[in-house]
């Protein structure tokens, strides 16, 4: 009997390593073809900006729509110029309509970084590529319009 036991274990043996090649594809997965690359698209994160460097990006030729994301009153009191007002609590239902390309660059700032913190984070998540965090105008060192 211990005969015919362990001819059995090495006949299951036998069997199941001829089983054991390669896997059948998955049906709702295609093996993706040689030099092929399937892209992802990268989500966009929020980048900080320091004064200087955006001043100096402000004063060159280059495209930048500045955001005072503060409340009209404050905007009124001084803003850097240049810089469209929309409120932090308006972003969610006016930003696309103000700014509907998605892809330019837009820098956005408040009173002390708090609310610009938030405003850039929601347009990221609205679909924004290219947000910078350049935070409060107490720390803007340059002349504001009024």
């Amino acid at each position: 009997m211990k005969r015919w036991t362990f001819m059995s274990v090495i006949a299951l043996s036998l069997a199941l390593s001829a089983c054991a090649g390669d896997p059948a594809p998955v049906p709702d997965q295609a093996p993706p073809t040689s030099g092929e690359q399937v892209e992802q698209p990268a989500k966009a994160t929020v980048q900080d900006i320091t004064p200087e460097e955006a001043k100096e990006r402000l004063d060159s030729d280059e495209a930048i729509i500045l955001v005072d994301v503060r409340t009209k009153e404050e905007f009124d009191s001084g803003h850097i110029e240049g810089a469209v007002l929309l409120p932090v609590d308006q972003i969610q239902k006016n930003a696309v309509d103000m700014f509907p390309d998605k892809d330019a660059v837009y820098f956005v700032y408040c009173r002390s970084g708090s609310r610009s913190g938030a405003a850039t984070s929601m347009m990221v998540e609205l679909g924004y590529q290219n947000v910078f965090d350049l935070g409060g105008i107490m720390d803007w060192p340059y002349e504001v319009v009024q």
